[in-house]
């Protein structure tokens, strides 16, 4: 179920699709639009970037009638668009909608094949599809790069950003090495870190932080980069089935989306030594309280290696691994650490 879809479930709104030309004619005049709605009216504008001033219409919504409810909904970052001369600080709230979740998979759609998310990804058109389909995922790369990444950010290059995009999917849970990456997709570093950052904006994907501040062996600089969804990374990498290692990888990224939907941003990190011991996420709580996470098919299998490691420097936090089955959740002993098993999400 997409953002149109959603928004158009609403009861009372009146809805507007931006990508019409009558309704830019009908916004032409802020204004007098809405001085013809209902004070406490609820206002839907469905692709709102296509407007040449987008910021201006929510602007004059937001403090010129302050009882009206708005929502407006972009392919990508509304800010990102040069079309949006103001930030509106202190006027929005922003909503990210993820693929479909792995509680939702089951709750929702009675889907409990974890290789079926996996592989067909959370998309509703394709995880409800008996096989993934492979001109889906082509057209939607195409379209994405015409429709956020060309018109919102001006990019031209198109082979190279695509080149870019497709070296990420197959590397995706993977840090980000921008000197590697430059030659392989035949740009420049600079070229390569802007084009990142603009997937980064319109959410293609999410560069994750190294945790660190207490250890002089930790990784401090190169982030993670994940892509927003399993099924492009299977598209990508060819798969016709989920392998026995392919598991675990793209299990976490069902468990990012799902500590995204509760957690901020900058509170999410990955965490890695100089001996390579890794924690797949670290969430920073308040004072010096910091939890880890670890993501696991088996629990079974967990190595509480790293999890010591990280904890004779962040001694305070609870320790978690997420698993794709376990309604009950219970807690195990590794060495002298307590781990809580759980299904996600995270509370």
């Amino acid at each position: 179920m997409g953002k149109t879809t959603l928004a158009q479930m609403l009861p009372e709104a009146e809805y507007l699709n931006c990508d019409l030309p009558s309704v830019q004619r009908r916004l032409d005049d802020p204004e007098l639009f809405f001085d013809g709605l209902p004070p406490d009216a609820l206002v839907i504008f469905d692709e709102v970037h296509r407007l040449d001033d987008p910021s201006l219409l929510l602007k004059i919504a937001a403090d010129a009638h302050p009882k009206m409810r708005v929502l407006a909904t972009g392919s990508s970052t509304l800010g990102a668009t040069r079309k949006f001369r103001d930030t509106l600080t202190g006027r929005k709230t922003s909503v990210h909608l993820c693929p479909v979740p792995w509680d939702e998979c089951r709750s929702a759609f009675g889907i409990r094949d974890l290789d079926r998310r996996l592989l067909h990804g959370g998309l509703p058109e394709q995880l409800l599809a008996k096989q993934p389909e492979a001109d889906f995922f082509a057209e939607w790369i195409d379209s994405f790069y015409a429709r956020d990444i060309q018109e919102l950010f001006g990019i031209r290059n198109r082979q190279g950003f695509l080149t870019l995009l497709r070296l990420l999917l197959r590397q995706s849970s993977g840090q980000v090495d921008y000197s590697r990456l430059a030659p392989l997709s035949e740009l420049s570093r600079p070229t390569v870190k802007a084009h990142v950052e603009a997937m980064r904006i319109a959410h293609a994907i999410h560069l994750l932080p190294p945790f660190h501040g207490g250890g002089k062996q930790e990784i401090v600089s190169r982030p993670k980069c994940y892509a927003f969804d399993t099924g492009f990374i299977a598209f990508e990498r060819g798969w016709a089935q989920i392998r026995e290692g392919d598991r675990g990888p793209l299990w976490e990224h069902l468990v990012l989306d799902a500590l995204r939907m509760q957690f901020r941003d900058d509170q999410i990190f990955y965490w890695q030594d100089k001996s390579r011991r890794e924690i797949d996420f670290v969430i920073r709580r308040e004072g010096e309280r910091v939890d880890l996470i670890e993501c696991k098919i088996n629990s079974d299998k967990l190595d509480a290696g790293a999890a010591e490691a990280f904890r004779r420097i962040y001694p305070n936090g609870d320790n978690y691994v997420v698993v794709p089955h376990a309604p009950n959740p219970w807690r195990m002993r590794r060495g002298d650490l307590v781990f809580e098993v759980c299904d996600v999400p995270i509370v």
